[in-house]
């Protein structure tokens, strides 16, 4: 079974959870308000009245066969929209 993390931008959630259901993963879950320090160095903060530039943590578990069809449809998101995804192993206690 694979894990996969995503860290997105709140606006493009939508986007992102429709194209995990239409390349079939099983099911998502979704942190919002996610916060941390990236890529450029500085903590991510959301804005605490508008939510305007706040993130969101997307988990996908879903067995190896169906990891394909989910890269190839989130891949582009993250090009475009930006953010980033990570996969790896999980087992199920």
């Amino acid at each position: 079974m694979n894990r996969l993390d995503l860290i997105v931008s709140e606006r493009e959630l939508e986007r992102l959870c429709a194209a995990l259901t239409n390349a079939g993963a099983p099911g998502y879950t979704v942190l919002r308000h996610v916060t941390g320090r990236g890529h450029g160095g500085t903590v991510s903060e959301g804005m605490e009245f508008s939510g305007v530039g706040a993130n969101a943590h997307v988990i996908v578990f879903c067995e190896a066969a169906a990891l394909g069809a989910i890269r190839d449809a989130v891949k582009p998101l993250l090009a475009y929209y930006g953010g980033v995804g990570f996969v790896s192993d999980a087992q199920l206690l």
